[in-house]
């Protein structure tokens, strides 16, 4: 059992000093990369898709971005300028608006104060107005989000029963078929994009500075119905989705005996026990109980039992935990099979009124589901409880487990437990037919409990509605609002790489060791990262983004991050630069920017998971990645490899899946590791042999190099991870690379020397000119980063065990802290001209370094902490 142990037991660097990335500063010098940006956003065109990417004019374009969230739209005109111009020097060429419509933004641009949440707020407007128009003067496209977090009323003109849902994604869910809600949406895209911008002149249907409408963030109907939202569903939704079920069947079929045929209804006799010692007559023997994290449980098997039975198990929770999972009752070691009929049967009663889950799960890493769960809902009295169900996936080690039951003390008696193949099964019940069109929807707490044919029937249905959705929204923006810019839906993953390729480009979102929250939701004073290094992972989040691309079709990557308080954070957008590049996505987003108001601009600390405006590590390594991925320094991977994904593979997947992985290429055959060497891609437009074969690739070893050359991911040494980049214009060394040479081609040689764990990031970025070891040069100009760990005075960092750390609700005070990352760089270029100066937080030169020549005459330059900076400006003439 982990427990919470003081912050002493963290190792931490001693040899840090204060660095602060000011958010009014924007630096010039080596620091500005705003001459990657072309002036002003939109002069060349309208951005358009042509031959699977972006184009503005004839130029094909990518866009390095970030999100700006919620009141951090909203801000006085002063800040604005400030950061428009910090965007803009950092060579940030996109900037996705997010969380606008939020209820809990102060100030949001839906004006809730008025009683509903049609209007706008006239102020929030004229903020957003005056923003975009800045962004625009910069070279900054936008990117606007309709839908996000919205909180839909029943003063908007909907049934009462919306104001039960407290959850806003729930309300989105419905608004996928409800089709008051749909309108609710259409007036809202109205309003915002028919409005005349002030300041440009035109309408944000119209600027062709706005790159991109989103219509709906990390939301779909499959996503919704597979997280539980429909079966939330007050009965006034559930009835009209009920009804259009209904149609869709009858589209499909004659009559309900015809649907019974097709769904194949089944009495099959009852087969031999499946469980060993069931009514725990050999006491506890071949069952399991845990506790995890504070939790505390007893079992013991009593006398108290239901009529026909002398046994049941006694769970006597004494202490919660801080999750549901963090008690377990469990018998493993069963085989199961996919598609068979199983029966399951057992009584519980609880010491007061709560509710625990029965769910048929991996016994083994990774513990998913195997299609059956249920939530049970217990009283002071025995029930009986008896589920019969199709399981679509089997396990020759599986568990039965009792589950959720880590939040709430008291006792739970289990008893009569028993599972065999075999049950009757009915699907239509009596008094429900085609013809009365009162056929139920499929619940998901009732997965398994319909055949393979009934599953795949409702997927299909599903997948329709939300097709439809998505194409009439799609319409109404271009048709009827005359909107010019770009549509993306949602992000593959809460929806599939089918429906998302009917619009004009493909989404999708990713962190690393996302926080969690293992009580309540975002509860601030309870939550847990896991502090480990991406350069350890094979792939990582690389190749889970990867396998999301569709061919013929833009990727972006509109939400990315590796939240802190993480140590290894600098790693991330760094890596995603270099592999987006060689897998030639089109569009990477940093989430994000800023999530605060006006009046917390100036923290000079990090200010939370996300915000990366004032992290000194993540801000400083934003240069390099702009330059890197926006000039395409490492070049697309040569092969490609293409696995075909219809409609149907799409059905049969989810039938499988979970809400926030829906289906992607990983369900074809491709891996994270394919992603590191070569580009991967799904043919979705059916015209692929839905049977082709992936090729042989060797994606075994401890290195694997870009079929370019140019990157390399090396864990030869355990725990030790490496990346490589080694492009003409961009060099990069990230990860634990103390103590070892590193040749970067051109030349250029990286050694880390002794950093915090031996773990860092260093960059070299070409400004201007070439590295290259002969020719005559006239002058060069090279941004150099090297960082490592970074923190806040006085934060109170907790090591909960098993690489999970907190600092609860004290992230601690200004000024952040780094250490100074040490490396010795070899360049070629002649030492004797060769200048090189450290940089202070602003970007300007400070200090002035003393560089030293190699046997032939090549610079040499040391980075020590005695310089107390993060990056250096490397000139020669």
């Amino acid at each position: 059992m982990n427990k919470r142990v003081s912050s002493a037991t963290l190792k931490q660097p001693g040899n840090l000093f204060p660095f602060v990335t000011p958010w009014d500063g924007a630096p010039s010098g080596a620091a500005d990369f705003s001459h990657l940006l072309h002036k002003p956003a939109g002069s060349k065109g309208y951005i358009r898709v042509r031959s699977g990417h972006f184009y503005a004019g004839s130029q094909r374009i990518r866009f390095w971005g970030v999100n700006m969230v919620a009141s951090a739209c909203f801000q006085r005109r002063s800040n604005l300028d400030k950061i428009a111009e910090r965007l803009a020097r950092a060579g940030f060429n996109s900037v996705r608006f997010h969380h606008m419509d939020a209820p809990w933004s102060s100030p949001s641009l839906i004006n809730y104060t008025s009683g509903n949440s049609r209007q706008l707020r006239a102020q929030s407007l004229d903020a957003l107005d005056y923003f975009v128009a800045q962004l625009k003067n910069r070279g900054i496209y936008t990117n606007l989000n309709l839908l996000v977090h919205r909180q839909f009323k029943s003063s908007d003109g909907l049934p009462s029963a919306i104001d039960t849902l407290t959850d806003q994604k729930d309300h989105h869910v419905i608004g996928f078929f409800y089709e008051p809600l749909i309108n609710l949406q259409k007036e809202f895209a109205q309003r915002l994009l028919t409005h005349r911008n002030p300041y440009t002149q035109l309408t944000y249907a119209e600027d062709p500075a706005v790159a991109f409408v989103e219509i709906n963030n990390e939301c779909g109907l499959i996503h919704g119905w597979m997280g539980g939202a429909v079966d939330r569903m007050p009965a006034v939704f559930q009835t009209d989705l009920r009804r259009q079920w209904n149609d869709w069947l009858r589209a499909k079929y004659p009559n309900t005996q015809a649907v019974r045929d097709a769904w194949g209804e089944q009495d099959v006799p009852l087969g031999s026990e499946i469980l060993r010692n069931p009514n725990f007559t050999q006491g506890a023997q071949y069952w399991v109980t845990e506790q995890h994290d504070t939790a505390q449980v007893s079992s013991s098997v009593v006398t108290d039992a239901p009529s026909g039975y002398t046994r049941s198990m006694r769970l006597n929770i004494t202490q919660a935990g801080r999750a549901n999972w963090h008690v377990q009752f469990h018998q493993p070691n069963l085989r199961v099979r996919a598609g068979q009929l199983y029966t399951l049967s057992f009584y519980a009663k609880a010491e007061a009124t709560r509710n625990i889950s029965v769910t048929i799960s991996q016994a083994h890493d990774p513990w998913q589901s195997l299609g059956f769960a249920r939530s049970v809902s217990l009283t002071t009295q025995w029930q009986q409880f008896s589920y019969t169900f199709f399981l679509p996936q089997g396990d020759d080690n599986a568990r039965l487990l009792f589950g959720e039951m880590g939040l709430q003390t008291g006792s739970v008696w289990i008893a009569g437990t028993t599972l065999k193949e075999g049950g009757r099964i009915q699907f239509i019940g009596e008094g429900e037919s085609l013809e009365q069109g009162n056929i139920p929807i499929l619940l998901r707490n009732a997965t398994g409990g319909q055949s393979e044919n009934q599953q795949k029937d409702w997927l299909r249905f599903l997948w329709d509605t939300e097709n439809r959705y998505w194409q009439s929204m799609s319409d109404y923006l271009k048709r009827d609002l005359g909107v010019k810019a770009l549509i993306i839906g949602t992000i593959v993953g809460c929806s599939t790489p089918n429906l998302m390729a009917g619009l004009d480009a493909v989404d999708t979102h990713a962190y690393w060791q996302h926080p969690e929250f293992p009580g309540s939701g975002w509860d601030p004073n309870n939550w847990f990262i896991r502090n480990l290094a991406m350069v350890n992972n094979r792939g990582g989040t690389i190749g889970g983004l990867a396998v999301k691309r569709v061919k013929g079709k833009p990727l972006t990557v509109t939400e990315y991050n590796h939240p802190a308080p993480n140590f290894y954070n600098a790693e991330g957008a760094l890596m995603l630069a270099a592999y987006g590049g060689l897998q030639d996505w089109d569009g990477i987003y940093m989430f994000a920017y800023s999530h605060r108001g006006e009046n917390e601009a100036d923290l000079r600390r990090i200010p939370s998971f996300f915000d990366i405006d004032q992290h000194p590590t993540q801000w400083t390594t934003m240069f390099a990645c702009a330059a890197l991925f926006l000039r395409a320094d490492v070049k697309p991977a040569k092969k490609r490899l293409t696995v075909p994904l219809s409609k149907e593979q799409e059905i049969d997947a989810l039938r499988g899946s979970w809400a926030w992985r829906l289906v992607d290429g990983s369900d074809r055959g491709l891996r994270a590791e394919h992603a590191l060497i070569h580009q991967v891609e799904i043919e979705t437009t059916g015209s692929a042999n839905r049977n082709a074969q992936l090729p042989q690739v060797n994606i075994s070893g401890s290195r694997l190099e870009a079929d370019t050359s140019e990157l390399q991911w090396d864990w030869s040494i355990a725990n030790k991870g490496v990346v490589l980049v080694k492009a003409p214009l961009s060099k990069a060394v990230i990860g634990f690379g103390g103590g070892r040479r590193f040749e970067l081609n051109d030349g250029v040689v990286v050694e880390p020397g002794s950093s915090y764990q031996g773990w860092s990031v260093i960059t070299l970025t070409v400004r201007e000119g070439l590295l290259r070891t002969s020719g005559a040069l006239k002058k060069t100009s090279i941004l150099i980063t090297a960082t490592g760990f970074a923190q806040n005075t006085g934060w109170n960092l907790q090591n909960l065990g098993d690489n999970r750390i907190t600092v609860g609700n004290q992230w601690g005070q200004a000024p952040s802290l780094v250490e100074g990352v040490p490396a010795e760089i070899t360049l070629p270029l002649p030492a004797n001209r060769t200048k090189v100066w450290a940089l202070n937080e602003t970007g300007k030169r400070q200090s002035a370094l003393t560089v030293r020549a190699n046997a032939q005459g090549n610079a040499i330059i040391d980075l020590h902490s005695q310089w107390q900076t993060l990056w250096y400006e490397v000139e020669y003439k």
